[in-house]
């Protein structure tokens, strides 16, 4: 078997930033194929997609992942290169050290082990890898789940490998993810000359209650397992860079991320109701990132409170906090879903790093999953 801190450099000096794959998935199926995986490659457009499977019977329990990253910023910001593995102090540093890299050599060195002591075990084991979930997220995951569904291929269980935990890994368990809606507004004015405004007409003057409207509105409570939906503004931007000009247009970026409480469209007539009442001369495009999903009980949420708290004696929070992941495509199938992964501080940010012994309580921790599920 493959120590899972080697595995883990070895991912990490690779540098596939979204939506390159760098030979990490070749590399994860050159280890996978000799446990008895069948490994499938399914590229879209500038994605490759890794498909991998021990069995032919359900129920299928799969790990999901992915081997992009996102860039490193400036690479001289960093106390050691983002992309060369080192280890220091304990910890593990490089790009994707946390997210998600750490996880894939996890994954893979449990699978390895449950392989080699349970043989004969029930059901199927699968991998499904992307290089596209830090970015467009259109050619990845989604596209493979298509296939799968095509061909009436069923995921039962599924663990994605994003980092959840907090403070201690395992301490916080994703269960489900909020819905994601973008929208992209343009308010059209009339340009002019700051001292003519009756000859123009401000967009940002005219919409400016609108937003207010939109920033102040109350769309729904939450429920138990969801808080109440949030809007925010994430770009604003209008003018010609002139102090002395009107603008012609006012461009606003938003983003809805929902509770099951409220619909994406419910949402979107909620919003275009408000803009016609401020009569507005608008144009909005949207985009639909994913539905909420929830995995609230079952055999996987069992097993994984279990796993967890055998190999760290502590009790397990379960949330749907946070932003989106893979999982929003692969819930819908019907499949039950959860996110189990290192502690997520530094992910994204100059000098990303994991503790080494975290990775090997994480290893231990799939490999109690699958002894729960699969034996």
């Amino acid at each position: 078997m493959n120590d899972v801190i080697e595995l883990a450099c070895d991912l990490i000096n690779r540098r596939s930033v979204t939506p390159e794959d760098a030979g990490c998935q070749t590399l994860m199926a050159q280890l996978l194929e000799p446990a008895g995986f069948c490994n499938e490659t399914m590229v879209f457009e500038d994605t490759t997609n890794l498909w991998s499977r021990r069995g032919t019977s359900g129920p299928v329990f799969c790990f999901a992942g992915h081997t992009d990253v996102v860039p490193s910023g400036p690479e001289d910001a960093w106390q050691t290169p983002p992309f060369v593995a080192t280890q220091k102090d304990g910890n593990l540093h490089g790009r994707g050290a946390a997210d998600m890299k750490g996880s894939l050599a996890a994954m893979l060195v449990a699978t390895q082990r449950f392989v080699q002591e349970h043989p004969d075990h029930k059901g199927s084991i699968a991998y499904l890898i992307t290089s596209d979930e830090e970015g467009p997220f259109i050619n990845g995951t989604t596209r493979v789940i298509d296939t799968l569904e095509a061909r009436n291929e069923k995921i039962t269980w599924c663990v994605v490998g994003e980092p959840s935990s907090t403070e201690r890994v395992g301490d916080v368990v994703k269960n489900g993810r909020r819905g994601s809606l973008t929208g992209d507004l343009i308010v059209k004015g009339i340009q002019g000359h700051v001292a003519y405004p009756h000859l123009a007409r401000n967009p940002v003057h005219c919409a400016a209650p609108a937003l207010a409207e939109l920033a102040q509105a109350h769309w729904d409570d939450g429920n138990a397992s969801f808080p109440p939906t949030s809007f925010q503004i994430s770009n604003i931007q209008a003018g010609t860079g002139a102090g002395n000009v009107i603008p012609g247009t006012l461009h606003v970026c938003f983003n809805f991320r929902f509770s099951t409480e409220v619909t994406d469209q419910q949402l979107i007539e909620r919003v275009e109701q408000i803009l016609n009442r401020h009569e507005l001369d608008f144009e909005i495009k949207w985009t639909f990132n994913g539905q909420p999903f929830l995995t609230d009980s079952g055999a996987l949420v069992e097993a994984t409170q279990s796993a967890i708290l055998e190999v760290t004696g502590q009790p397990v929070e379960l949330s749907t906090a946070g932003g989106t992941s893979d999982g929003r495509f692969i819930a819908p199938t019907g499949a039950e879903v959860v996110e189990l992964g290192p502690v997520n501080a530094t992910i994204h940010k100059i000098d990303e790093h994991v503790k080494m012994d975290d990775l090997r309580t994480l290893t231990e921790v799939y490999y109690r999953l699958m002894v729960h599920l699969l034996t």
